[in-house]
Formats: structure tokens, sequence, C-alpha cells
């Protein structure tokens, strides 16, 4: 069976709507990532503060 045959324009419809969700679904990783180096830096910070104040 072939698959139904789209016009340019429903083409084009297409392509922006998936390239949208794309994006979104960028945006969306970036925010996880950035949030989890966040943590990371966070951590990073209590860990060279508890080491300094153990040493003093």
């Amino acid at each position: 069976m072939r698959p139904k045959t789209l016009s340019f324009e429903q083409l084009v419809k297409q392509n922006k709507q998936e390239l949208l969700e794309d994006g979104n679904s960028i945006s969306r990783i970036e925010r996880k990532l950035e949030n989890r180096k966040m943590g990371l830096v966070k951590r990073n910070r209590q860990k060279k503060k508890s080491t300094s104040n153990n040493e003093s």
C-alpha cells in the first residue's frame, strides 16, 4: 500500500510543526543539562566549603 501523498503546502506545514516540536525538545534538554550543571556546581562548592572548614 502506498503512503498518502501530501501537497507541498501540507509538507511545509508538517515540517514546520516537526521543527517546532524539535525546538521544544532541545530547549527541554538544555534546561535539564543546565539544572544538572548547577546542581554539580553547588555540590562542589559545598564540598570545598566543608573541606576548608574542617582544615581550620
